[in-house]
C-alpha cells in the first residue's frame, strides 16, 4: 500500500474509536454478568470481535445494532462448553484473560490464535493458574499457543508476587480468583492499566486495592450494565504526535480515556516540550475522560524508562518515532516487554524507521534515538502489527523525498479500522 506523504500540517477534528481494553472487558463482565448489558462506542476491531466470537461460542448472546452492542449475560456459571475450539486472531489479550475465565469452568477448551499468537509467551499467564489449581497445556507441551485448558478444576485462592507488569496476567488471575475458594492476593511490581479493577466494581463486585496490592474474593456475582467506553489513548496517540511533529498543525481528539495508568505519553511529550491540553475532562462515562487539544511544538531528547513504562507500553513505538524529530538523544530503556507483543516491536521499530533514515540503535530493553533526522521514501512493513503500520504511515507524512510503500497494511485494522480515512480528513 502507497502512503500518504510529504504532508504540510494536521487540522480539524476526530473523534478515536473506542479504547481497545476496556472493549475487550465490557464483552467479558458483560458475559459474567446477570442479566443485560449495552455498550457503546464499542471498537469494532479485528481483535474486539474476536472477543465477541468466543463468547458467542460459550453460549452467550450478543448483538450488535449498529450504535450499541448487546450482551445477554448468562453469569459464571452459564457459559457452555464450546463445539470447537476458539479462535481468537491476533488478540493477546483476549486469549490471556480468557484462560483465567476458562480455568475454572466445567468444560475442556482450546484457544489458538494466528501465527504471531503462535510465538506469544503464555507462561507467564499458565504458571500462576497452574498454581491455582487449573489444568492448561500449551501446544507440544511448551508454552505457545493453542492453549488446552481441562475443565473441572476446583481453583484455590493464592498469594502471587508479579515477576513482569502485565496487566493481561493481572487481569487473568483477578477473572480465575473470582472463580476461587477464598481470597487471591496479588502483588505487582509496577501499576498497570487498572481496567479490569475498575470494571468488578462498575458491575457491582468488590475489590481491594492497596498500593501495588489486590484483594479479590472468590464466589461473587456480577449485574448487567450501561457503559459508554471512552476513545483509547493509544488510538489518538498516533495522532498526537502527528500534530505535535508536524508545523503548523492544530488538532482537537474528543472524548479521550484519561485514566492515569494510561496516559505516560502525556508525561512524556510535556517533558519533551510539547503541547498538549486537556479540555472539558468529565467522569460521564464512569471513567476520567476529556477532550486534547494538540499544537505542533519544538521538541527535546529525553531518557524515558522505570515505572512510567508499563504506562505507555503500547505507545512507544510512535514515541520512538516523535524522539527521530526531537533534537538530541531520546533513551528508551526498561521496555524489554516490547520484545513479546505481536513482534519484537524494539528490532521492528529500528530495522524501519532506519530504512526511511532515523538513526536508531536497539538495546536489550529499548532503543537510542538520535535526532532530529529527515526521513526518506522506502519499502516498510508492518510485520503484521498494527501499531508498526499506523506508526509507519505517520513516519511517512514527514516524507519528502520518494514514496513509502507499507507491507501488510492490513493488520491496523486489528485495533484501527478507520485509521486511514481519519487521517486523510485531518489533512484536507
Amino acid at each position: 500500500m502507497k502512503l500518504m506523504t510529504n504532508k504540510e500540517k494536521l487540522r480539524g477534528k476526530i473523534s478515536v474509536p473506542g479504547d481497545k481494553s476496556m472493549s475487550h472487558r465490557s464483552i467479558m463482565f458483560g458475559a459474567l454478568a446477570e442479566g443485560k448489558t449495552v455498550i457503546k462506542h464499542f471498537l469494532r476491531a479485528d481483535d474486539c470481535l474476536s472477543t465477541i466470537a468466543a463468547f458467542r461460542k460459550l453460549g452467550v448472546k450478543i448483538e450488535d445494532n449498529g450504535s450499541e452492542i448487546i450482551v445477554h449475560g448468562k453469569g459464571v456459571g452459564g457459559l457452555k462448553a464450546p463445539s470447537a475450539g476458539l479462535d481468537i486472531g491476533n488478540s493477546g489479550t483476549t486469549i490471556r484473560l480468557m484462560m483465567g475465565i476458562l480455568a475454572g469452568r466445567p468444560f475442556d477448551s482450546v484457544l489458538f490464535g494466528d501465527a504471531s499468537i503462535a510465538k506469544r509467551p503464555m507462561n507467564r499467564v499458565m504458571l500462576p493458574l497452574r498454581e491455582m489449581g487449573a489444568r492448561l497445556e500449551g501446544r507440544d507441551g511448551t508454552e505457545f499457543a493453542p492453549i488446552a485448558i481441562t475443565g473441572g478444576a476446583n481453583l484455590r485462592a493464592i498469594e502471587y508476587t508479579m515477576p513482569v507488569a502485565s496487566a493481561q496476567v493481572k487481569s487473568a488471575i483477578i477473572f480465575a480468583a473470582l472463580q476461587a475458594e477464598g481470597e487471591t492476593v496479588i502483588h505487582e511490581k509496577e501499576k498497570t492499566r487498572d481496567h479490569t479493577e475498575h470494571m468488578i466494581r462498575q458491575f457491582g463486585g468488590e475489590i481491594d486495592l492497596d498500593g501495588l496490592t489486590i484483594k479479590v474474593r472468590g464466589g461473587q456475582t456480577f449485574k448487567g450494565q450501561e457503559m459508554t467506553v471512552p476513545g483509547d489513548v493509544s488510538s489518538a496517540a498516533f495522532f498526537i504526535v502527528a500534530a505535535s511533529i508536524l508545523p503548523g498543525s492544530e488538532i482537537e481528539l474528543s472524548h479521550v480515556g484519561l485514566n492515569p495508568t494510561r496516559t505516560g505519553i502525556f508525561d512524556v511529550l510535556e517533558e519533551m516540550g510539547g503541547k498538549v491540553e486537556v479540555r472539558d475532562a468529565s467522569r460521564s462515562t464512569g471513567k476520567l475522560a476529556g477532550n486534547l487539544l494538540v499544537r505542533s511544538s519544538e521538541l527535546k531528547g529525553i531518557t524515558i524508562g522505570g515505572e512510567i513504562i508499563p504506562r505507555l507500553i503500547d505507545e512507544l513505538p510512535i514515541i520512538a518515532l516523535l524522539a527521530t524529530q526531537a533534537e538530541g538523544v531520546t533513551v528508551i530503556k526498561d521496555a524489554a516487554e516490547l520484545k513479546v507483543k505481536e513482534t519484537n516491536r524494539i528490532d521492528a521499530v529500528a530495522s524501519e524507521l532506519n530504512k526511511m533514515g532515523a538513526d536508531i540503535t536497539p538495546t536489550d530493553d529499548g532503543m537510542v534515538i538520535r535526532g532530529k533526522t529527515p526521513l526518506h521514501g522506502a519499502k516498510v512493513t508492518s510485520y503484521g502489527d498494527h501499531r508498526i503500520g499506523m506508526m509507519l504511515q505517520i513516519a511517512a507524512l514527514l516524507v519528502s523525498d520518494g514514496e513509502v510503500e507499507l507491507e501488510q497494511a492490513e493488520a491496523v485494522s486489528v485495533s484501527y479500522p478507520a485509521f486511514f480515512e481519519d487521517l486523510a480528513s485531518l489533512l484536507s
